[in-house]
């Protein structure tokens, strides 16, 4: 990644750092998958990542301060972090997916989980920055008394498969 933007224009700033295919479907992998790890990211693709290509987006993600990546040691499988940057991504993720909901053709299977966070709103996408900051920042998150998002996530997506 460039250190310095092309341009002084925020869109072309944020599409400079996460905004190539491949690097948007990482995160969207991680964000929403909890895939956390190469063998992980590359095999549970819906889009058939090939490993060189993978391997070139996370170290761009790294080097561009969207993931982290554990300091394993030899034989030992690296752990993939969103950062704070990186959980920010979750309302424009919902546009995105809201977006493609509208415009473009989709399954049910896999349009559900975007479904279900554009009818949720700021609220839900709240919680669920909260949650991800749990889980890959070390960060409680506030107990609302609300299910979990990734919780509801999942199951609207295994009901879906069902259907």
């Amino acid at each position: 990644m460039q250190d310095q933007p092309r341009s002084g224009c925020p869109i072309n700033a944020a599409v400079e750092a996460f905004g190539d295919r491949w690097s948007l479907l990482v995160l969207r992998d991680v964000m929403f998958g909890n895939r956390r790890h190469f063998r992980m990211l590359q095999s549970q693709s819906e889009e058939g990542i090939a490993s060189n290509i993978l391997s070139d987006r996370l170290k761009r993600l790294i080097e561009g301060g969207l993931l982290t990546r554990d300091g394993a040691g030899p034989g030992q499988r690296a752990t993939y972090s969103l950062t704070e940057q990186a959980i920010q991504l979750v309302p424009v993720f919902t546009q995105l997916g809201s977006w493609g909901l509208r415009h473009r053709p989709t399954t049910p299977a896999l349009r559900v989980r975007a479904q279900l966070l554009e009818d949720g709103g700021p609220e839900l996408w709240n919680d669920f920055m909260d949650e991800l900051r749990e889980t890959h920042l070390g960060i409680p998150r506030p107990r609302t008394g609300r299910a979990s998002v990734e919780q509801r996530l999942d199951d609207a997506y295994a009901d879906a498969q069902r259907a």
